[in-house]
Order: structure tokens, then sequence, then C-alpha cells
């Protein structure tokens, strides 16, 4: 493996419970010789993409100012914010932008108040796709042989109502193509429901998803239908201006 691979290696093996990882911990994770792990860490660390305190290591903020240059994720967070913030004013609920990655969703914006339900989304976080509303949502306008792929694996449970039958889970896909929004029922986590709608491109393909979750007593996620597919909406057709005002006629 070249350097940067086990740099990568180790960069991965932080997890968003971590509050510090000891050398003896991340030598486990990463399976990498202790003399290696070693050099390196204290390289990382020269290097500013790792902090060491009381003998644990942490991922350094030098890594989340590199994170807010990723020119893709800096634009869609600018244009989205206003959008979320004023889904939030609506709902009061917990309000998610993702991005899909693979088969997983990756948590990028989440905006709630004082109430907001315990849901298991983190800023950077990830779950299946198939176990949320915004990875539903982003599932069902994927490319064919991303759903396929979702489809012909098998379903992880992360919560006594997953859904783990493709059979239910293509149901529940066609049914979000078709209406352009996608629901969980405790389907991540007990207590929580959640509602989803894709930012499509051009070509009908989501380049991210907006979702609120909330508490099952309380929230009914089918009151904000129209809310949540005005928010995808508004970010799909802020993203398309602004794409075409860079590249008006189409030549790249």
């Amino acid at each position: 493996m070249s350097v940067i691979g086990k740099v990568s290696m180790i960069l991965d093996a932080f997890t968003p419970e971590d509050r510090g990882v000891k050398f003896a911990e991340l030598q486990r994770r990463t399976g990498l010789a202790k003399s290696t792990l070693h050099r390196l860490t204290q390289e990382m660390v020269e290097a500013r993409l790792l902090d060491r305190a009381s003998g644990r290591f942490h991922l350094s903020s030098h890594l989340f100012t590199l994170g807010m240059r990723a020119s893709v994720e800096r634009s869609l967070l600018e244009v989205a914010t206003p959008f979320l913030e004023d889904l939030y004013e609506r709902t009061h609920e917990t309000v998610h932008l993702g991005l899909r990655e693979g088969t997983e969703v990756v948590y990028v914006a989440k905006v709630g108040g004082h109430r907001q339900a315990r849901a298991p989304s983190r800023l950077g976080g990830r779950l299946p796709l198939h176990a949320t509303a915004i990875g539903k949502a982003l599932l069902a306008f994927a490319p064919e042989q991303v759903r396929a792929q979702v489809l012909a694996a098998p379903l992880p449970r992360l919560a006594p109502r997953t859904v783990t039958s493709a059979s239910i889970l293509r149901r529940q896909l066609d049914e979000a193509m078709r209406t352009g929004v996608a629901f969980e029922a405790e389907e991540s986590a007990v207590g929580i429901v959640c509602i989803g709608a894709p930012v499509l491109d051009d070509d009908a393909v989501a380049v991210a998803a907006v979702s609120v979750a909330g508490p099952a007593d309380r929230f009914h996620p089918r009151r904000y239908v129209d809310a949540v597919k005005a928010a995808a909406g508004g970010i799909a057709a802020t993203l398309a201006r602004q794409a075409f005002l860079l590249d008006p006629d189409g030549s790249g």
C-alpha cells in the first residue's frame, strides 16, 4: 500500500462517535505496523491532518477547512442553506441535506432547534440508503446500476422496522419516483419518522436530497409533502440557474 493509501486508512479509521483515539486503538483499527503508524501519525500531526492531546489523536480542524473548500459541497451548501432554514421555520423539526456516496447517504447539513428529535443522523455521518427517507429519495433517482446494486445486496437492519425485503424496498422506490417524495417510519431508529425529496439535475438524477425528521408521536410527515418538495425544487432550480450563468451555451 502506498503512503497516501496508508494516510487515507488512518483518517478513515476515525468515527463520528470518537472523542479521541489512543495509539493502540488506532493500530487495531488500521492493522498497520506499530513503527509505520508511529511515523505516519507524527508526520500527520506536523502536517495538521491530526491533532494529539492527552495521549489521544483527533482529526484536525484543518481537515474541516479543507473540506469546506470542496467545490461541489461548498456550492451546494451555499445554495441550499436558505431553503433548509425556510423549511425548518415551516416545520420546526430536524432538516437535513444529504449526498449519495456509494450505497450510503452522507449528511452535509443539519438544521434543528432545541427540541430536535434524537435522530441517528449527524454532520459527516453516514447511513445506508435503504433505511432513511433521504436515502430512499437519493436511491429512487440514482442511476439504475446503483439501484440494482442495493436491491441485489443484503439490506442490513438498523431498527426493528427497517425494510430488509428487496421487493418492499423496490415498491417504495417506485412510489418515490411517482410522487417525488420518500418516507421512513422508524426504520433508522425507534421513534423517528421522516420525509425526503430529491434535488434533481437536468437528467432527473438526484445530486442531493432534503429531508425533515421528527418524533413519531408528534411529527406527521405527509403533512409536509409540498414543503419538502418545494425546498428540494428550489435548490435544484438555483443550482441549474448558476450552472447556466457559468456556461450559457452548454459548451463546458
